[in-house]
C-alpha cells in the first residue's frame, strides 16, 4: 500500500468519527417530560428589574442560569402587539392566531352574550368560525402522557385555556370550563379521560349562580366541581386540601372565586405557585410515560397593567421560586435532566422601562439618584422621577410633582405613565426564552413563538 493511499484511508476514517460521536447520544435528547413555564407579561425589563430587586445588579434569577437562551417574536396573526391568548396559543399549537382567540386558527373573536343573570356566558362563536389545531398538551395526552395546567389566574384565563380549550373569544370563561370536565356537555374529547392536574382560580365559572353567594356563577346551574368529583377527581378548595391529596387520583384545585391573590397579599388558604408546582410534579410523575405540565405566573401581567412595579417584582420572584422548585424536584427524579425539558418564557412584553442613569445599588423601585453624586436626578421641569416608569396607563398627572422615596417605595405606589390610557397596555417587543435539559439545544437565536411548539413537539419525539 502506498503512502498516499494509506494517508487517504486514514483521513477517510477520521472524517467518519465526528458523525458517529454526534449521532450516538441522539436518543438522550428526547424528552419524556416537558415543563413549560410562562411568565405572563414578563418582558426583558421586568426580568432585569426583578433581578436587581432580589439580587442586585450583579446577581441572577434562578431561571437565568438555565443553559439555553433565545429571543422570541410575539406578534399575532392580526396585530403587532399581541394579547395573551394568541401568543400562548402560538406556543401551544404552532399557529399564528388572532388577538382574543383561544387556540383556533383563522377564527374571529366574538364576545359572549349576557345570560338572564347579567353574566357574559352565552357562546356566540357560531359554526365554521376557524379550526382547532392540536395543542402540545392534547398531543401529550394522545401519546399516553399525564398532563397538567397550573396558574395564579383563573383557570379559564387565556394562558391556561390555550393549553386545553378551543374557543373564538377569550372571554368565554363558562364555555372554557365546560371543555375540561370529562363526560359533560361541551367536553373537549381530545382530552380523553381528562387533564390530570388542574390548579388556579375562577371558581365562579365552575359553580352555579346564586344571587347572594355566587353572583358571577353559571347561569346553566351546572356544578362542574361536583361533576369533576363524580368522575373520580380529588377536588381541592384550599392549600390544606391540596397538601392532603394522594398521588393516585386526578386532581383539580380551585383556590379563589376569581384570580389568586398577589404573592405579597396571599391568604394562607391559597398555595404558593411553588407549592402548586411541586404538588403537580408529585402527581404527574407517577405516569411511567412521562408528562407535560404548564405553569403560569399570571399575576406578573396583572401588576404591570396596574402600573404597580413592586407587585410585578414580587410576582416575578415567586415565579422564579416555582421554577427553581421544579428544577430541584426534576433533578432528584431525573439527574442531569436527560429525560426532561424545561422551558421558561413570556407571552409578551409591557411598556415598563428602566431609565435615568441611577447609581448602582440604588433601589430599583426608588427615585433616580445620579451615579456621580447620589443626589436625586431632576427632569426638565426640576422634578424628581422614578427609575421605573410606563409608556402608557392611567397615572399621568396634569402637572408633574416631585416624587419622594417614601412615595416610590410604598407598596401601593403606581408608577407614572407617558400616555394617559385606562389601563397600561402590552408591549410589542421580543421576549426572552430560557431552556435546559433534553431537547433544549435548538432553542437559540431569534425565533417565532410558533417555533417553540415545533421544538417541544420534536423533543417529545411526536
Amino acid at each position: 500500500m502506498t503512502t498516499i493511499r494509506l494517508a487517504a484511508l486514514l483521513l477517510a476514517a477520521s472524517c467518519t468519527l465526528p458523525v458517529q460521536a454526534q449521532t450516538a447520544p441522539a436518543t438522550k435528547s428526547q424528552a419524556r417530560n416537558i415543563i413549560f413555564f410562562l411568565g405572563d407579561g414578563m418582558g426583558p425589563t421586568t426580568i432585569t428589574a426583578a433581578r436587581i430587586f432580589k439580587h442586585g445588579e450583579d446577581g441572577l434569577l434562578n431561571f437565568e442560569r438555565l443553559d439555553r437562551t433565545a429571543r422570541i417574536k410575539t406578534y399575532s396573526a392580526d396585530a403587532q402587539v399581541t394579547d395573551s391568548a394568541p401568543s400562548m396559543g402560538a406556543y401551544m399549537t404552532g399557529v399564528k392566531i388572532n388577538n382574543d382567540v383561544i387556540s383556533m386558527k383563522d377564527a374571529k373573536p366574538v364576545a359572549p352574550a349576557k345570560d338572564a343573570n347579567g353574566n357574559a356566558s352565552i357562546d356566540r362563536c357560531g359554526a365554521g368560525n376557524g379550526t382547532s389545531p392540536m395543542t402540545i398538551l392534547e398531543l401529550a395526552k394522545a401519546n399516553g402522557k399525564a398532563v397538567g395546567a397550573v396558574t395564579t389566574t383563573e383557570l379559564t384565563h387565556a394562558t391556561p385555556a390555550s393549553t386545553f380549550s378551543h374557543v373564538c373569544d377569550r372571554d368565554m370563561g363558562y364555555t372554557i370550563a365546560e371543555q375540561i370536565v370529562p363526560g359533560g356537555a361541551g367536553y373537549n374529547e381530545r382530552l380523553q379521560d381528562g387533564v390530570d392536574v388542574l390548579m388556579g382560580g375562577g371558581r365562579m365559572h365552575f359553580t352555579p349562580f346564586d344571587k347572594a353567594r355566587n353572583p358571577k356563577g353559571r347561569g346553566d346551574g351546572r356544578d362542574l366541581l361536583a361533576e369533576f368529583a363524580a368522575r373520580g377527581y380529588f377536588v381541592a378548595n384550599t392549600r390544606a386540601d391540596m397538601q392532603s391529596a394522594l398521588p393516585n387520583r386526578k386532581f383539580v384545585g380551585i383556590y379563589a372565586d376569581s384570580h389568586l391573590d398577589y404573592a405579597s397579599k396571599r391568604r394562607p388558604e391559597q398555595p404558593t405557585l411553588a407549592e402548586m408546582t411541586a404538588k403537580s410534579i408529585e402527581l404527574l410523575s407517577k405516569n411511567p410515560k412521562g408528562f407535560f405540565l404548564m405553569v403560569e405566573g399570571g399575576k406578573i401581567d396583572h401588576a404591570l397593567h396596574d402600573t404597580n412595579a413592586r407587585n410585578a417584582m414580587t410576582e416575578t420572584v415567586a415565579f422564579d421560586e416555582a421554577i427553581q422548585t421544579a428544577v430541584e424536584r426534576m433533578r432528584a427524579l431525573d439527574p442531569g435532566l436527560e429525560n426532561t425539558l424545561i422551558v421558561v418564557t413570556a407571552d409578551h412584553d409591557h411598556t415598563m422601562v428602566l431609565n435615568g442613569y441611577p447609581k448602582r445599588g440604588n433601589p430599583v423601585l426608588d427615585i433616580v439618584r445620579g451615579y456621580a453624586n447620589g443626589e436625586p436626578t431632576k427632569d426638565a421641569d426640576g422634578k424628581t422621577f422614578t427609575t421605573l416608569v410606563f409608556g402608557n396607563g392611567p397615572n399621568r398627572p396634569e402637572v408633574r410633582a416631585d416624587v419622594s422615596s417614601e412615595q416610590a417605595l410604598a407598596e401601593d405606589y403606581h408608577q407614572e405613565t407617558g400616555i394617559r390610557w385606562s389601563s397600561e397596555s402590552h408591549g410589542g417587543g421580543d421576549v426572552k426564552l430560557y431552556a435546559a435539559g433534553a431537547g433544549s439545544a435548538p432553542f437559540k437565536g431569534t425565533i417565532e413563538n410558533t417555533r417553540v411548539f415545533d421544538l417541544m413537539k420534536a423533543a417529545f419525539g411526536f
